[in-house]
């Protein structure tokens, strides 16, 4: 390893508390390579490379490593020159089972395509890549690998807007999806959808956060092998969501529009975990008739889960003035007003009665409500 790279690897130690004096380095030394290299495998690889000052045990063991997670540190030339130096001395007979890449700043395209392709040629089976860039400068080879069995792929492109999903998508592999940030374009044989999943024929697990659609409004989620789906949306990613996956199991909710999540409700026949946040409920019960009505689904529900915090001032104004739209009464819509300047609108985080109106058919379904505020994830 040359001094150079070997600085940049290493320099960064003496900012940290050293690993020898929080780790019991003798009995980790007579672990197996397997067992050391599993556990090494947990650290980010910037803290795996520095045990190599440890001993002349530890001096070549991270060059094995099967995992590697490339996270941004330092300044993007000493980023740039660990990541180089890690995939130049890393051995290559070692296959690579993981590799995660994530960087918000402006990094030269090349070391990009060359994470990429170094994951793809090492035969990669898990893939997770966030990154500023356009979507054109990733390699084509990461939408046709035929190793790959998990994809995390978040891209955001100078400026604003949203990368396109591209239609030409050949993983055979693939049992799980994670997308960010991207948009789906309609079918060429069918202008009045999106339905960009139906060639996944072994996808288990779809998690869609922040996307949307173009030149069309409707999303078709087309997979008779998917049995979980999460999806996390603002208000301004308005479209529909067609589902068409009779396998469905577990459905996540993180949502803000209310145009289909009744009709989903009214589907979920298979479902047996449903989880849903406190903003999801505000929005289903923006529908007057809901607690009347007899749901069809549900029966085989096992578990509901309710994330809920505090609601966002915008979220709570649409709520508002979607309530006010329907107020007839002069005197009720001032009400709602000043109810909702107080603070004091909604009235609860979770709806009367919607918890009741969900496990209508599954009254024995376990309830649990989760408290996601910002301070008690800090605790």
């Amino acid at each position: 390893m040359s001094n150079s790279v070997e600085e940049t690897m290493v320099r960064p130690m003496a900012k940290r508390p050293k690993l020898s004096e929080t780790v019991n380095e003798d009995r980790l030394s007579n672990l197996p390579d397997g067992v050391m290299l599993h556990i090494l495998s947990f650290l980010n690889t910037e803290q795996a490379v520095q045990t190599c000052v440890l001993s002349s045990r530890y001096k070549d063991l991270w060059k094995n490593l099967p995992t590697l997670i490339l996270y941004h540190f330092g300044t993007i030339k000493i980023f740039t020159k660990f990541v180089s130096g890690v995939l130049s001395l890393r051995d290559s007979s070692i296959p690579l089972q993981s590799l995660h890449f994530s960087h918000n700043g402006s990094l030269q395209p090349s070391l990009i395509k060359r994470v990429a392709n170094y994951a793809i040629s090492h035969n990669v089976q898990r893939l997770g890549l966030s990154v500023s860039c356009n979507i054109e400068q990733l390699p084509p080879s990461i939408f046709s690998c035929q190793t790959i069995t998990y994809l995390d792929l978040s891209v955001f492109p100078k400026g604003y807007g949203k990368p396109i999903f591209p239609k030409s998508f050949s993983l055979p592999a693939l049992t799980t999806l994670h997308l960010v940030n991207f948009v789906f374009c309609a079918s060429d044989d069918n202008n009045s959808r999106a339905e960009p999943f139906s060639t996944f024929t072994r996808l288990n697990t779809l998690v869609l956060s922040h996307c949307g659609v173009r030149d069309t409004l409707k999303l078709c989620i087309s997979s008779v092998t998917l049995v979980n789906f999460t999806m996390h949306s603002h208000l301004y990613d308005f479209y529909e969501i067609e589902l068409c996956t009779p396998s469905l199991e577990i459905l996540s909710m993180d949502m803000e529009i209310p145009r289909f999540l009744l009709s989903w409700l009214l589907e979920l026949v298979n479902t047996k975990s449903l989880t849903v946040t406190a903003s999801t409920l505000q929005v289903l019960s923006l529908n007057s008739n809901l607690l009347k009505i007899k749901l069809p689904s549900l029966g085989n529900l096992k578990s509901l889960k309710v994330k809920t915090k505090p609601l966002a001032y915008g979220f709570r104004k649409t709520l508002n003035a979607i309530k006010l739209g329907k107020i007839k009464s002069r005197k009720e819509a001032a009400k709602l007003r000043k109810s909702f300047k107080a603070g004091l609108e909604p009235t609860a985080p979770i709806p009367d009665g919607i918890l009741d109106f969900l496990v209508q058919n599954s009254p024995w379904a376990e309830v649990e409500i989760i408290d996601c505020s910002y301070r008690k994830e800090q605790s």
